[in-house]
């Protein structure tokens, strides 16, 4: 942590930012300064830190949309759900998610508006899920859930997951990872435990042929026990350019993508789950170019395959804005102002 002066007020920051990050924590504090409080939060090793509420703000929810915090907390009694360590932190992507779609998917122009950004949206299944969508989504499967990796603290999960139907009529899923100030995805914990424990059986340098050949080679599979693999070989013309990657792709930032759309494949492939298309993206902050390398060398991998895509909420924000809404108008103003789009 370090104090930082800035157009004349401190700043208590995270050590290492970069200017994005800078820039947009330096707006967040000022909103919470403005809006909620002055008074920090404790971070890491008991730290203050400007950007994170106070104990006492934890269950008020002053950085949620306010015409969505009753909905919000009905949810999570229907779709029980842990928030993130720092669900109380103004910069975060667990909290920016509900506050980019939670006011649309309980509005009536709901419809046109995510059909703007996904072509083939006709209608939202809302006899699915809560009303169409559920956050922190997982799947129904027990005992591990699709990838055998949920557990009570850690596994994969979409920040929302959307049911809706096409043009033709068929029911489809679309989840949805948000990314506010992160400048990396989740990388691989496995590749870490294997850096630490050095068994000679597992090998992150392995190619992708080599890992789906054998998948002992990999901590996730051979330590954990996680099906990461199993549906990766299922679905190798998925991921048709792993041959041009050197060691495992997924070893760094990919990994979460890669995982996330493993879910989504899986559900697919699930005749149980009822889903005939299932697809994966990524919302980001616009200003946020950090994560760009990222898309595009896993965009390389699965060589452009339109189940997976990219947007940002300038893009959710835009498409909201034609519908020349008030109650729409009056949420996107509030939207625009707290992070700054």
């Amino acid at each position: 942590m370090k104090t930082q002066q800035i157009d004349g007020q401190d700043y208590r920051l995270p050590s290492s930012l970069n200017a994005f990050q800078q820039d947009m924590y330096v707006h967040l504090i000022n909103w919470k300064r403005q809006h909620v409080t002055r008074e920090p939060g404790i971070g890491p090793r008991g730290l203050h830190y400007d950007a994170i509420l106070p104990d006492s703000y934890a269950d008020q929810y002053p950085f949620v949309y306010p015409d969505v915090v009753d909905s919000l907390k009905q949810h999570r009694l229907s779709y029980p759900f842990r928030t993130h360590l720092y669900f109380n932190h103004m910069a975060s992507s667990q909290a920016a998610n509900i506050n980019l779609f939670l006011p649309l998917l309980q509005h009536a122009n709901v419809n046109a508006i995510l059909g703007r950004l996904k072509p083939d949206f006709a209608r939202l299944a809302t006899e699915k899920l809560d009303r169409g969508y559920q956050l922190e989504f997982w799947g129904d499967k027990p005992n591990g859930g699709h990838l055998n990796d949920k557990k009570k603290v850690s596994g994969t999960d979409a920040d929302i997951a959307i049911a809706y139907y096409n043009h033709e009529g068929e029911l489809c899923l679309w989840l949805i990872e948000h990314k506010l100030t992160e400048d990396e995805f989740t990388d691989c914990g496995g590749y870490k435990s294997n850096q630490k424990h050095k068994n000679p059986r597992r090998d992150c340098r392995k190619s992708f042929a080599e890992l789906v050949a054998d998948k002992h080679w990999c901590y996730y599979h051979d330590k954990c026990h996680f099906a990461y693999w199993d549906i990766t070989a299922d679905n190798q013309a998925f991921f048709a350019n792993g041959a041009g990657f050197t060691g495992c792709p997924f070893r760094g930032g990919l990994n979460q993508l890669w995982r996330n759309q493993l879910l989504g494949l899986s559900i697919e492939q699930d005749t149980s789950q009822g889903y005939k298309h299932v697809t994966f993206s990524v919302v980001k902050h616009k200003g946020n170019i950090s994560l760009d390398k990222s898309l595009d060398r896993y965009r390389e991998l699965i060589a452009h395959n339109p189940k997976f895509s990219v947007f940002t909420s300038t893009d959710v924000i835009e498409a909201a804005g034609m519908c020349r809404d008030a109650e729409l108008d009056k949420w996107i103003a509030w939207y625009r102002d707290l992070y700054s789009v």
